[in-house]
């Protein structure tokens, strides 16, 4: 049976395209993981976000999967190894939010820079402080990008006009993944660790990215560099971030993900870190909404949709 089960928010151009398939479509965004794994079994197709994981205990139980569609980009959720043996499809939409997270990583640093939020505090206060809120310009400064695909590529795009220079450094593409933009120089991540005023992670997280911003990594940078975060939030090592900023090391940060996204469920010591965080004014930080516009929304959707579309006779 040609049936779907929708685990969170999504879209109605996806579910209206499903069931023009012929697929039956289960809309359940507010479904827990326990009622996930207990209906699973009947379903061939599974549309995620992020709270689903879906790991070997996951893929054992659902026998009758054919496909797993993720809204976005990140795929440390499925074991996309055990899914492979297991015969199962696994297809995201990194495509539909790319733009929504270059722009927010563009928005945060501007914020940042100019001390937007602390000005703005200030004066729905009545207090007038012209020279102590006397932001930077980004013009002339050096950023460099550790990760060049959809969101990396994405946010040089908006770098295009702001008459700064451009590293960029991904590992795992071959040379010329910037041939199309003349202002991004090619290069390392020595390089820009020793160069650049601004450093903006677009990762995915895997054993090898995990913590890969840590007290050695922050030693090697420029001292007072600025760091950006849309990517994953274990991508940095948290306590040694909040010790860069505390310290001075790290001029200022812009954090869109965590490593813990649910306070709820903070220990007492990340409490502690987490309040060390919030108290400083070098920051500027959002709950995890990079990509998460009007726009990304339906743009997720048509993306899986079309993916969906194209693999349809080999998914059945």
């Amino acid at each position: 049976m040609k049936n779907v089960l929708i685990t969170d928010d999504c879209h109605p151009v996806l579910v209206d395209g499903l069931k023009r398939l012929g697929y039956q479509c289960r809309y359940q965004p507010d479904i827990t993981m326990e009622e996930t794994l207990r209906v699973i079994p009947a379903y061939a197709g599974l549309i995620i976000n992020s709270k689903i994981k879906v790991d070997r205990m996951f893929l054992d139980i659902a026998g009758n999967l054919k496909f797993i569609g993720r809204l976005g980009s990140g795929m440390e959720i499925v074991d996309l190894p055990y899914a492979a043996e297991k015969k199962v499809a696994v297809l995201s939409s990194p495509e539909g939010n790319r733009n929504a997270v270059a722009e927010q990583a563009l928005g945060m640093l501007l914020c940042l820079a100019n001390k937007s939020l602390i000005a703005d505090r200030e004066v729905r206060q009545n207090i007038w402080r012209r020279e102590a809120n006397r932001g930077v310009e980004l013009s002339g400064k050096t950023i460099g990008l550790i990760g060049f695909g959809h969101t990396g590529s994405q946010f040089a795009r908006k770098l295009a006009g702001m008459e700064m220079r451009v590293l960029a450094f991904d590992k795992y593409k071959p040379a010329g993944y910037a041939a199309d933009m003349p202002w991004v120089q090619e290069t390392d991540q020595e390089t820009i660790v020793q160069h650049a005023d601004i450093i903006s992670l677009h990762l995915p997280l895997t054993p090898e990215t995990k913590h890969i911003v840590n007290k050695t990594f922050i030693a090697q940078c420029k001292p007072g560099f600025i760091l950006i975060n849309t990517a994953r939030g274990a991508c940095v090592h948290t306590a040694d971030v909040v010790a860069g900023l505390e310290k001075k090391q790290i001029g200022g940060a812009c954090l869109d993900v965590f490593e813990n996204e649910k306070p709820t469920t903070f220990t007492t010591d990340e409490q502690a870190l987490y309040q060390r965080l919030h108290a400083l004014e070098n920051v500027v930080l959002s709950p995890h909404i990079a990509g998460w516009t009007q726009e990304s929304k339906r743009k997720l959707a048509e993306v899986l949709l079309e993916k969906i579309i194209a693999n349809n006779r080999r998914l059945f």
